[in-house]
């Protein structure tokens, strides 16, 4: 595998003025609002990582649905590898990386459900297709052929042909409540700026610090 050279010189990250003095879900928000104008697709894709009851971790890309002050959202089945890790061990992490931009950012929290009437209200939301594919997946199980699922999405669908599809008892949100938000900015010759925000649990005030590269 060839792994491509990279100048140091190139690209280097203009200045965001925001990124000094200020709360982390501010330049949080102004990053993601500049990341959704720059970036081609997806600029909400986030990696979740979780760890497994042998301390193992694992991590995949999932997609924020939602951020504020309460924390970062994203939904799923619960009875996905993910959601069993959560189930056992409520902690996780998410990284973002814009290539466009240069920046990246790092987040470790608490994870908590969100309430019944915020994953019904996202749920509703949610093309037709894909509410019938949360209730036609198993995920995380064993598929045994492409047709075992398609028979599935078709039973589902038939069920539903009519009317409102309610969510699956199984399906639902979880909110990572930052207590570490790391913002990462390219700079010239690996001289990059790390700007920490860390709090002792949710509720208390943010600590700044910065990081060598």
């Amino acid at each position: 595998m060839k792994i491509p050279k990279s100048d140091p010189t190139q690209n280097a990250a203009t200045p965001v003025p925001v990124l000094d003095g200020a709360d982390p879900l501010q330049i949080f928000s102004s990053w993601m609002d500049a990341a959704v104008e720059a970036e081609p697709a997806d600029a909400n894709a986030m990696t979740l990582a979780t760890v497994d009851e042998t301390g193992m971790p694992d991590s995949r890309m999932v997609l924020m649905k939602s951020a504020d002050e309460r924390g970062v959202v994203f939904y799923t089945n619960i009875g996905s590898r993910k959601g069993c890790h959560l189930t056992a061990n409520p902690k996780a992490s998410l990284s973002f990386h814009w290539k466009s931009l240069l920046r990246q950012i790092r987040i470790q929290g608490h994870v908590e459900t969100v309430s019944d009437a915020e994953a019904d209200a996202y749920f509703k939301s949610r093309d037709r297709r894909s509410r019938i594919g949360a209730w036609a997946s198993q995920q995380s199980q064993p598929l045994h052929g492409r047709l075992e699922l398609e028979r599935r999405v078709a039973k589902f669908a038939a069920k539903h042909a009519i009317g409102e599809i309610p969510r699956p008892p199984f399906w639902s949100g979880y909110r990572v409540v930052p207590v570490r938000f790391e913002f990462w900015r390219n700079g010239a010759f690996r001289l990059h700026e790390r700007l920490v925000f860390e709090r002792a649990d949710p509720g208390q005030a943010w600590q700044k610090s910065r990081l060598y590269p």
